[in-house]
């Protein structure tokens, strides 16, 4: 379970096939990357490839090789989701791994530092001392700073596992764990840029807010 869910960042490996990816321009400075049921915003100058192993989705970076090591060094972004029927879990494990080292490298970094989070959801299941009766489920968004390298970094995440709760009702039904993250170079407009990014990422149509709503809770205020 770990392994299949906790290299977020991956890149596509050619002797797997690859999810298509539809890559639109727009006037704006960002192009928006399809990759089947996953819709999103990019900034112009990333370049999209197909998210591989258990995980559904893409990632995009300028440099998407260096992309991989996710150490808060290297601007970049992945929106990807777990399909349940292809990896047969219990859906509760999903809750391990987005509560446990999923995004470990930039929250427990010693080059990291985790500003702020947002739990919406968190429902231990039964064998990890929750409710015999629990959801299993977990909601949260959060945000910090890098400094790798002399290179300041900003980032951001949403990531959600469903469990047997509200957010099942929305996005991708067979989908057990939903991950957003985005790293960029630390300016004035990084928070704005993030939220950006997050803001406009969908699962099935459905986006962060949609999901919010679903558990119950609102975004804070930009």
């Amino acid at each position: 379970m770990g392994s299949g869910c906790a290299g977020v960042p991956s890149v596509g490996d050619p002797r797997e096939p690859a999810e298509a990816l539809l890559i639109r321009p727009s006037a704006s400075p960002y192009s928006e990357v399809t990759a089947g049921a996953v819709r999103a915003l990019v900034p112009d100058g990333w370049r999209a490839t197909p998210a591989n192993g258990a995980r559904a989705g893409f990632v995009a970076s300028p440099r998407p090789d260096a992309w991989r090591h996710m150490d808060g060094s290297i601007a970049g972004m992945a929106a990807t989701w777990v399909d349940t029927s292809e990896v047969g879990v219990p859906s509760d494990y999903y809750y391990l791994a987005a509560t446990g080292p999923l995004l470990s490298r930039l929250t427990r970094s010693d080059a990291c530092r985790a500003d702020s989070q947002q739990i919406f959801l968190d429902n231990a299941p039964s064998f990890d001392a929750g409710a015999p009766d629990s959801a299993g489920d977990y909601m949260a968004r959060g945000e910090g700073s890098c400094h790798v390298g002399g290179r300041p970094t900003r980032w951001a995440y949403f990531v959600a596992a469903p469990g047997f709760g509200p957010v099942r009702t929305v996005g991708i039904p067979q989908s057990g764990l939903y991950v957003v993250v985005a790293v960029i170079r630390d300016t004035r407009r990084a928070p704005a840029l993030l939220d950006r990014l997050i803001d406009h990422t969908s699962f099935g149509g459905a986006k962060v807010s949609d999901f919010v709503t679903a558990a119950g809770g609102k975004l804070r205020a930009a």
